[in-house]
Formats: structure tokens, sequence, C-alpha cells
């Protein structure tokens, strides 16, 4: 008797197939971006998508300085950081982290849309940002990965 199985495949450190994916981040929307970003380091958009497993694929994002944001949000959103002493709050826009440092916008966008725990900790070090179009992982050999977020 032939029976078919609908078995649940369930992927584990040793058999998760991970790849490299260049990105460019030229003219996109930043939250759009991000979201589709987290999806790949996340591993949701493969079809053994496991949510307890680093399953997920390695980015590599160029062009960061070049990304956009709608709006009024290049000078009214507000980041806050704090130093860890007493009356350390310190606020930056968007303005001027893209002076100081452009990575930082999008590492703080796809971090945010991570588990807050352990897991989501290993897979945010699958994620690499540049400010600009050169990165140093040329030996992984990473596929050119179109995200298209203007709608």
């Amino acid at each position: 008797m032939n029976t078919l199985s609908y078995k649940t495949v369930s992927v584990n450190k040793a058999t998760v197939k991970k790849e490299w994916y260049v990105v460019d981040a030229t003219d996109q929307i930043l939250g759009r971006f991000s979201s589709e970003v987290a999806k790949i380091i996340r591993g949701k958009n493969k079809p053994d998508f496991t949510p307890h497993v680093d399953c997920g694929d390695y980015v590599i994002i160029v062009n960061a300085e070049k990304i956009r944001l709608t709006g009024n949000k290049l000078a009214e959103k507000q980041y806050k950081r704090h130093t860890g002493y007493p009356g350390g709050e310190r606020w930056a826009t968007p303005e001027d982290l893209l002076k100081k440092n452009p990575a930082r916008i999008i590492e703080q966008a796809v971090k945010g849309m991570l588990p807050r725990n352990r897991l989501g900790a290993a897979i945010f070090k699958n994620l690499f940002i540049y400010a600009g179009p050169e990165h140093p992982h040329q030996a992984q050999q990473p596929k050119e990965l179109k995200i298209s977020t203007i709608k």
C-alpha cells in the first residue's frame, strides 16, 4: 500500500543551507527595504523555515548612504540611545546619522524586526552593511539580489 508522507521538515544547524546575497540600497525606502532584508536573514523566504533555528541567508547591503526616508522623517524622526550614565540620553535625527554613520539607520531598522533573544542576536550577525558600493566579501561569491520596494 502506497501512503504519502506529509512529514514536517525541520532543519537544524547541520542541515541548513545558507547563501550569500548582495543587495543595493540605492533609492530604497527604509522600512520596506528593511522588512525584506529581515525576512531573508531570518529565513522566512525559504520553504523549510524553522522558527527556532538560524536558517536564514547572509546579506550584504551596499550603498547604505543612499537609502530614502519618506515624508519629513529625515528631519523629524528621532533616534534615542543612552550612554549608560545618569542623564545620558542622546537624541539624533536620521539626517545626523546619515552624515556620521549611514549604516546605523539600516542596522536599527532591521534589528527592530528580529526576535529579541539569543537567536535574534545570532541572526543579526548574518547582516553586513557598507556605506559605499564596495564590500570585502568577494571570496563568498555573493549573488546579486533585487529587492523592489518602490510602490
